[in-house]
């Protein structure tokens, strides 16, 4: 079955509403003042296409030509879940976003000079990041860790889905160790293949609003989905028992709509989670170690070999894990690389533009020197 055919049920017809649009959008399509200009979301990404729905709609589209080498500041290539205004077929502009889920492009955590100062937006205009962990080989703390540090980054709130609990002979102990640091964040333990526990988390998918999965590859983010949808919309496989790893059965990133509830946006197994832009979604998934932090008795404090130390003090006494703590300060070193990265390549561009200016001068000069003899 088709995915799309799912927006023609009687009980979720679709309309600009129900796909998210409101006053922040409307305001920033306002400003363009193109009577031929209609908005429309971006509910599919394919290689070299979108399917965008306008309310009425879908449509096969392409993004203008200008928009893959528009380089400046404030220039956005269209991603999943974006609002658009398109000019027939053509997506001709990005409104802004309310926020976008995005990460370190492949091979930032590593070091490569080429990756570390581009991010990917895997997704925009989210209300809910839902972070799929399966209870079998998938299961791990450090990770969700750095899922959070990801998803309160880009501003929306997490909910952690600890799926397969019908394999793990005690998932309400992986629940209270997930709770212990995912402070504030909904935990659930569920199993998409039975349907248990599923149905609580169509409250955090209300009309019009837009939750996505977030997860690796064989966590049964496929699977949830055909549980919410009520309908075999995306192709799952089972993880390979050999080598406990999963499959990438989804290849492309589309936006559902679920039945009586909002949408949710079914992503691609991700490999690696390298962080991208520190907007103090570190402080907000570690807040104990910030609250330790603050007692430390320097103010920069590096919670490495300082004295008087009181991060250091509490894994001493047994208060903090020395793996969280170990997690915490490399993803604080990844965030200095980073930044460092970025910094030298908005030196390196600014550079650059003062040589062409340069250039550009001295021939304007040498045109309007007067000829001699």
């Amino acid at each position: 079955m088709c995915w799309r055919i799912v927006y023609d049920m009687e009980d979720n017809v679709m309309s600009l509403d129900n796909l998210g649009w409101n006053g922040f959008f409307e305001n920033n399509a306002y400003s363009f003042d193109d009577p031929n200009l209609t908005p429309a979301r971006i509910i599919g990404v394919r290689k070299n296409a979108f399917i965008v729905h306008d309310g009425d709609r879908e449509i096969l589209a392409t993004a203008a030509g200008r928009l893959y080498h528009d380089d400046s500041p404030d220039s956005l290539f269209p991603a999943a879940g974006d609002w658009v205004l398109m000019r027939d077929a053509i997506i001709a502009h990005v409104l802004p976003r309310k926020n976008a889920l995005s990460r370190g492009a492949s091979g930032a955590r590593h070091g490569r000079a080429e990756s570390a100062v581009r991010g990917q937006v895997i997704a925009a205009n989210l209300d809910t990041v839902f972070i799929v962990c399966g209870l079998d080989r998938d299961y791990n703390v450090r990770r969700i860790e750095r899922y959070l540090t990801l998803i309160y980054n880009c501003g929306c709130s997490p909910v952690v889905i600890l799926n397969k609990a019908d394999l793990h002979p005690a998932p309400q102990d992986c629940a209270a160790e997930v709770e212990s640091v995912a402070f504030g964040v909904p935990v659930f333990t569920i199993s998409a293949r039975t349907g248990e526990g599923v149905e609580v988390l169509r409250q955090f998918i209300p009309t019009g609003q837009t939750a996505a999965l977030l997860g690796s590859s064989g966590a049964g983010k496929s699977t949830l989905v055909n549980q919410l949808s009520g309908a075999e919309i995306r192709a799952a496989k089972e993880v390979s028992e050999a080598v406990g790893k999963g499959v990438h059965t989804t290849t492309t990133r589309d936006i559902i709509p679920i039945p009586g509830a909002g949408m949710i946006l079914d992503n691609p197994g991700i490999r690696e989670i390298a962080l991208w832009d520190d907007a103090g979604g570190i402080d907000e998934a570690f807040p104990d170690i910030q609250a330790l932090a603050q007692e430390c008795h320097y103010a920069d404090c590096t919670h490495e070999h300082e004295p008087g130390c009181r991060v250091r003090e509490a894994v001493e006494i047994g208060v903090l894990k020395p793996a969280r703590l170990q997690n915490y300060l490399k993803m604080q070193r990844e965030l200095e690389f980073l930044n460092q990265r970025q910094e030298k390549s908005a030196n390196r561009v600014e550079k650059e533009r003062w040589k062409e200016i340069a250039i550009y001068q001295k021939q304007f000069k040498n045109k309007k020197r007067p000829r001699i003899g």
